[in-house]
Parts: structure tokens; C-alpha cells; sequence
């Protein structure tokens, strides 16, 4: 990777995982649940079957799909498997928060570079996200708009083609993202640059997210959004 952070014209961005802390919604939203049926949930292990049953192949799109993942974990978790509490799962997207520095981060970024959102997210609830990210996208892509999800080349075919037609071309964006399965990896397969937003820097294992089959070192690497934005103003000091 030769170019620096001032050269690139376009941000993209994996939401769900890099920007919104889903692995907090989700584990906010079992725990509410178990403590109504008397018990209680280890976060961790949620995250573990929660993970084996999201990645299954009779999964569907996301967050959706959470009722479903919620019915195959539930009796796992000692918690009652009710069609009701599967969509409690799923509607509990809609109250998911934004990572402490994400607003305020995509606010600077937004400044020199154009952000599009690259979500496995159905349209409904990256709206919803992006409201709570402060509306900072220039262009976003959804599991909706693209028929896919990431890791699939297609999805960020899809997106090299939009910038294509504003006249620029993948060498020009940066991908930015936490997961190492759906994002870091491929994008470096596809020639595009890439950087790592290590979120569970301080935590083991790959929590909510597929664990890759081969880790991908990045470009650049940061543990949270606010280490890029200090690297970019730094770098265009």
C-alpha cells in the first residue's frame, strides 16, 4: 500500500459491527430476556451461538433473520423459545447506539472524503442507523440494493461501479471495517486498499463475527474510529 490517507477520495464503510456496537444491542436485549424469565446469560457464550446459528445456510437477511437465530439459540441459553421474544430480538436493531466515537468521527471524515455505507443491513435498519451516525453518507449500499451480502464480490462490485460512474475508480477509496471475514479479507483479494477497525482489541475472540479462515493484515489499523480520524489530520497537517 503506497498511498497515504490524505490521497484517497472515498471512505466506504462496513455499519453493523464498525460503526453501530451490535454485539451490545444484542447482548442488552438476551439479558433483558433472561432476567424476565428468572435467569440470567453469559454475554460471550450469546455471542458464540449467536454466530454459528447467524452464519447457518438457511440464514436470510439481516437483522430479519435475527428471529430465526433466536429460536436456535434459545434453548442454548436456557431462555423461552417464543416466536415473540425472536422478534424482540429483531426489533431491538432499532435501539441499537452508535460506538462513543462514530458520529463525531464520521462528522470529521465527511469533511475531506466521501463516505458510502457497505451494509449487510436490510434498508429498513441501516435508515435507522444512519440517523443515529449523524446522516453523514454521501452514498450507501444495503443486503437490499445489492441482492448479496459481503463477503460476496458482488456487493462491492456493485460499489466500484457507482464510483466508476463519478469517474473514479477502487484505487481511490478506502474500505473501513472491523470484520476480518466479511470485509478486510476480501477487499485486499478484490486490490483495495483497506483499514482494520479493531473494535475487540481488548476482548478474545471474534464475539459476534465469523471467525476468517486466514487472518488479512491491513493497511492501516486503528482500535477505534477516533485513532483514523487523528491519523488523517495528522496526515493532512
Amino acid at each position: 500500500m503506497s498511498k497515504s490517507l490524505p490521497e484517497f477520495k472515498y471512505m466506504t464503510f462496513d455499519v453493523v459491527g464498525t460503526l453501530i456496537d451490535f454485539e451490545s444491542g444484542l447482548k442488552t436485549c438476551l439479558a433483558e430476556i433472561a432476567a424476565e424469565a428468572g435467569g440470567t446469560v453469559d454475554g460471550e457464550q450469546a455471542l458464540s451461538l449467536y454466530r454459528a446459528a447467524r452464519y447457518a445456510e438457511d440464514a436470510g437477511l439481516f437483522p430479519d433473520d435475527l428471529v430465526r437465530v433466536y429460536l436456535a439459540i434459545a434453548p442454548k441459553l436456557g431462555l423461552p423459545a417464543d416466536q415473540k421474544y425472536g422478534e424482540r430480538l429483531r426489533d431491538s436493531a432499532k435501539s441499537w447506539e452508535g460506538f462513543a466515537d462514530s458520529a463525531a468521527a464520521l462528522a470529521r471524515l465527511a469533511k475531506d472524503y466521501r463516505l458510502v455505507a457497505m451494509t449487510n443491513a436490510r434498508r429498513w435498519a441501516f435508515d435507522l442507523f444512519e440517523k443515529k451516525l449523524g446522516n453523514p453518507f454521501y452514498a450507501a449500499f444495503t443486503a437490499d440494493d445489492t441482492g448479496t451480502e459481503k463477503p460476496d464480490p458482488a456487493f462491492f462490485e456493485r460499489v466500484f461501479a457507482y464510483v466508476a460512474a463519478e469517474g473514479h475508480s477502487k484505487d481511490d477509496i478506502l474500505h473501513v471495517a472491523q470484520s476480518q471475514y466479511h470485509d478486510i479479507g476480501i477487499s485486499r483479494e478484490l486490490g483495495l486498499a483497506n483499514c482494520w477497525i479493531e473494535r475487540r482489541h481488548a476482548q478474545k475472540g471474534y464475539g459476534g463475527t465469523i471467525e476468517p479462515v486466514e487472518f488479512t493484515k491491513p493497511d492501516f489499523h486503528f482500535t477505534s474510529m477516533a485513532g483514523l480520524t487523528d491519523a488523517v489530520a495528522a496526515a493532512r497537517a
